[in-house]
């Protein structure tokens, strides 16, 4: 499955004014990193995969539609995956990509 091309788009307009934001393919989908860290990225499994605050990823799991990630048959902590169903508006799409971006912007920028 391709990555939905209006997600990227959608994301692309909540990150347009943010500084250093690059986008590269990853995952099977479209990333969106700052500083050369991960924030979100529009999925190739459908909806977004997000990476987020370990300490609070437990909990943002427990919110509709999100879940920890899973890759290789692993649960990735610090990682989510929103369906698209908890995506439909602007207004839940801007919280979950707001949390993507403050985290990717409290990590050292890679080289």
């Amino acid at each position: 499955m391709a990555y939905d091309v209006d997600l990227a788009n959608r994301i692309r307009e909540l990150v347009a004014d943010e500084p250093g934001v690059t986008e590269k393919k990853m995952f099977g989908g479209l990333a969106f990193l700052i500083g050369g860290n991960m924030a979100v990225a529009a999925s190739g499994q459908g909806g977004i995969l997000l990476r987020v605050d370990p300490g609070e990823g437990g909990a943002l799991a427990a919110k509709p539609h999100a879940e920890v990630a899973v890759m290789r048959g692993r649960p990735m902590t610090g990682w989510l995956r929103v369906g698209p169903e908890g995506l439909k508006t602007k207004r839940q799409l801007e919280r979950w990509v707001a949390r993507g971006i403050a985290y990717a912007k409290s990590l050292p920028a890679k080289g």
